[in-house]
């Protein structure tokens, strides 16, 4: 099936997550598209019943673009750490529970890292962005960004784990970079963060 490209307009975010939110209008507005997020147009979560980060982003961006009659952009992300085997991965968000209190996520993936006592602190984020329209076409592409963790986290800016991942070949976590130092987009460059990478090969897929 023939890609198909996005002519611009308004689409939807599929997300209720401000932080996430931020980040992608940041990388759509260069592209002169409005982005309008399913939080503001009251738009319902779906449950995320997938196996995989484009499953989810698949499940999240037919919904809104069903609801809302646009076009709609999803992003499923998390961290996946090797000692325990990639988790939190796809249940990333439900680690830090009802309340989002990523504190207490991180303390436990710190916990259970020094619990399995193998000195592994690999780590990786992964996002995958799935632009679905309300005929049920969607496009999805996937990024990683690979690094360690550290312990304690360090910064106050990012949202999620960014305080306790370091990428590699970088002295600060996500969590001590401001927006533009972590999507480090710049013209013919992919960027830093896993979901700068796969803004970049979207754009480049469908914009």
């Amino acid at each position: 099936m023939a890609v198909r490209r996005l002519e611009g307009g308004r689409i939807v975010v599929a997300t209720h997550n401000k932080g996430k939110l931020a980040e992608i209008r940041d990388l759509l507005a260069p592209h002169g598209i409005d982005a309008v997020s399913a939080g503001e147009l009251d738009l319902p979560e779906p449950e995320e019943t997938g196996e995989t980060f484009e499953a989810n982003a698949a499940i999240k961006a037919l919904a809104a673009a069903l609801a809302s009659g646009l076009p709609a952009l999803a992003d499923d992300s998390g961290l996946c750490v090797a000692a325990l085997g990639g988790q939190p991965g796809v249940l990333s968000a439900r680690w830090a529970g009802e309340d989002k209190d990523f504190a207490r996520a991180m303390r436990n993936i710190e916990e259970l890292v020094e619990r399995g006592g193998t000195g592994d602190r690999r780590a990786h984020f992964v996002a995958a962005l799935c632009l679905a329209w309300p005929d049920g076409h969607t496009e999805t592409v996937r990024g990683e960004i690979h690094g360690h963790l550290v312990w304690p986290p360090r910064g106050t800016l990012g949202f999620g784990y960014d305080p306790m991942f370091l990428p590699e070949g970088e002295t600060r976590t996500f969590g001590e970079m401001s927006a533009e130092e972590k999507h480090g987009l710049k013209p013919g460059e992919d960027g830093l963060s896993h979901r700068a990478r796969a803004f970049s090969l979207f754009a480049r897929r469908c914009l």
